[in-house]
């Protein structure tokens, strides 16, 4: 099972766990976990003020720009099968070819995606997923729901996040230490790519406030991730 998961579904438990001890509180339509949402969202606050952002500082600070921008490449061009997968479940035929291109040119003239020749090649980068599909396809994003680590998200697009964890080749890396080691440089890059954004938006919005609708725009931390990334559930 991809390390994102695991370490999601055992925070998600525990979460459960605290959540059954609150007390009774009106349900809001539109934002039917809000107590567990809540919770959630502090868990996922904690965590990111405690130990992703002062990681993701110094990971930022003691790597070069140009190897940043390498170590993004490679996991953008490591997990571009996503991309091709949904281009065909999404009958998207002329995108899937020019992924492909993509991925070879990439992999190959790109030194295993440490370099984007296929950027300069006119093969542009398209971001598709798995949620995006069942939109597509016709299923609702459902009811509004903040991940552990991951942060905001809905159940079409968690149900996504799960097919799409396993149509990348990281999830058939049997050695632990390099199936980790990836997953952990990869969510402390991300981290770090985002950090500017975190305090623009920490200056704009209250956290703790609003209903479903404003926190959709107040993201929780992923693992040493992502603060601020968008809610896939303003995805239609």
């Amino acid at each position: 099972m991809p390390s994102t998961i695991r370490l999601s579904l055992l925070a998600l438990g525990l979460l459960l766990l605290g959540c059954a001890a609150l007390p009774p509180g009106k349900r809001e339509p539109r934002d039917p976990w809000e107590r567990m949402n809540r919770v959630t969202y502090g868990f996922n606050d904690k965590f990111d003020r405690a130990i992703a952002q002062p990681v993701a500082r110094g990971y930022r600070k003691v790597t070069p720009r140009f190897m940043q921008t390498g170590v993004r490449n490679f996991f953008d061009n490591l997990d571009y099968p996503i991309v091709m997968l949904n281009d065909l479940l999404q009958g998207q035929l002329r995108p899937f070819v020019s992924d492909t291109g993509r991925l070879l040119a990439n992999t190959t003239i790109g030194i295993g995606g440490l370099f984007d020749p296929a950027s300069g090649m006119g093969l542009d980068k398209n971001d598709r997923d798995f949620g995006q599909t069942l939109g597509k396809w016709g299923v609702r994003k459902g009811p509004y729901v903040v991940l552990p680590f991951l942060g905001p998200s809905d159940t079409r697009d968690t149900l996504g996040r799960v097919v799409d964890a396993y149509s990348t080749p990281r999830a058939y890396i049997r050695n632990d230490y390099w199936n980790y080691g990836l997953w952990l440089l990869d969510k402390v890059d991300e981290r770090a790519r985002l950090l500017d954004a975190t305090r623009e938006l920490e200056s704009a919005y209250d956290p703790g406030a609003g209903s479903a609708d404003a926190r959709r725009r107040i993201p929780a931390a992923p693992v040493a991730a992502a603060l601020i990334e968008a809610s896939p559930g303003a995805r239609e």
